[in-house]
């Protein structure tokens, strides 16, 4: 093995393991929450740590076969989130006053 194999083999492991770490903090974000907004970005994380483990995978395997899977985890990650900060922004919008409601209060 030549030395720039070993400097690519060595910083491929260190990805892994990294990419390892980010993920077990994540469980713990997406656990303990405390709101649905950090659970929503933890999982959009989540995504994309799946991704960046199979381009380390791919990159050990010097294979191509796992980027259409990458580029189709990457949209589903985008359009969940996309989606959850719609729900978001729904849910949070203010009401407007109904007529009832009036700061005298009820007669």
């Amino acid at each position: 093995m030549t030395v720039p194999e070993q400097v690519d083999h060595a910083l491929l492991t260190t990805a892994v393991v990294l990419i390892l770490l980010a993920g077990a903090l994540l469980l713990a974000r997406i656990w303990r929450g405390p709101s649905m907004l950090d659970r929503a970005i933890s999982l959009d994380v989540c995504a994309a740590l799946i991704i960046a483990g199979l381009a380390a995978k791919s990159a050990f395997l010097r294979d191509q076969f796992y980027f259409p899977i990458m580029l189709v985890l990457a949209f589903l990650g985008f359009t969940g989130s996309v989606g959850i900060a719609r729900f978001i922004a729904v849910r949070d919008r203010p009401r407007p006053p109904r007529p009832d409601d009036t700061e005298e209060g009820p007669r």
